[in-house]
Formats: structure tokens, C-alpha cells, sequence
């Protein structure tokens, strides 16, 4: 199933981004691709917005890697492989696989274009971004590997 969205302004994105976080159960992994700006933190503030969290707590983990959320539903994994080499083992370099062990978090991965192919423990939704500065964004929400 995919869903296509166009925002005209950050407060679309954020709105958008709390649409699909209302919807998350634990072990979703939401895939973000998307370019410089696009937005991608922007709709990770949304989700969770929606999860109950301060969004001002919510910041890009580029220098980090991981970012966790702790909300009194889910504990939220905020990656960004921006700054990973894709020669590596991007999976192994975040600890992927330890992070998909928790049932009941929530994985959102920033530059998910840098992993390999890999097998998700439950649904992986694919968010592609496309527009970045003034500029509105096209914005198209995939759902794959559902559970019938």
C-alpha cells in the first residue's frame, strides 16, 4: 500500500509525520529517504509528536548515529547514516540488529538509501522525500512486509 502526500510548508511535513506516527506499533522500522533539507528530522518530529514526546528534545543524530526516545508507549531509535561510509557494514556499525531484538521499539532510520538489502523483524515503512528549501515536497509513504 502507498499513500502520496504533497506539503506545501514544514507544518504540512509535521502534520504529516504525526499521521503516520498515530498509526506505529512496536517493531516498525520507518525507512527515510530524501536529500540535504528535505525534511526528514522535520517528520521524525512529527511522529513523535504523535507518541507524546517533547519534540525539542528531537534533534538529528548525525554525529551521534543513534538518538533514543524513550515515550511512554514505544522506545524510539532515531538513526542517521548520513556520515557512515557505504563500504561498511552500516547495519553492524549502528547495532542494528541488537536495536531490532526490542519487539516494542520503534526504528526510524535517516538515510536508509546507505543500507544493503536487509530483512526487517516486522513492517518497514518507506518514506520518500523529494524537495528541499522553500521548494514543496512530494512526499510518498510505502508499507511493506505487512502481516496479514
Amino acid at each position: 500500500m502507498s499513500i502520496d502526500y504533497t506539503s506545501e510548508t514544514a507544518g504540512e511535513t509535521f502534520t504529516i509525520g504525526e499521521t503516520l506516527g498515530a498509526a506505529l506499533v512496536g517493531g516498525d522500522v520507518v525507512l527515510l529517504f530524501g536529500g540535504l533539507g528535505a525534511g526528514k528530522t522535520l517528520l521524525t518530529k512529527g511522529i513523535l509528536n504523535a507518541l507524546d514526546f517533547d519534540t525539542d528534545e528531537v534533534t538529528s543524530p548525525s554525529f551521534s548515529l543513534v538518538n533514543l526516545y524513550k515515550t511512554g508507549k514505544f522506545d524510539v531509535y532515531h538513526i542517521d547514516l548520513w556520515r557512515l561510509d557505504g563500504r561498511l557494514d552500516v547495519a553492524n556499525a549502528v547495532g542494528l540488529e541488537e536495536i531490532f531484538e526490542d519487539e516494542n521499539a520503534i526504528t526510524i532510520i535517516e538515510w536508509a538509501d546507505r543500507l544493503e538489502e536487509l530483512a526487517f523483524p516486522s513492517k518497514a515503512i518507506r518514506v520518500k522525500i523529494d524537495g528541499d528549501g522553500d521548494e514543496p515536497r512530494a512526499i510518498a509513504i510505502e508499507y511493506q512486509n505487512l502481516n496479514p
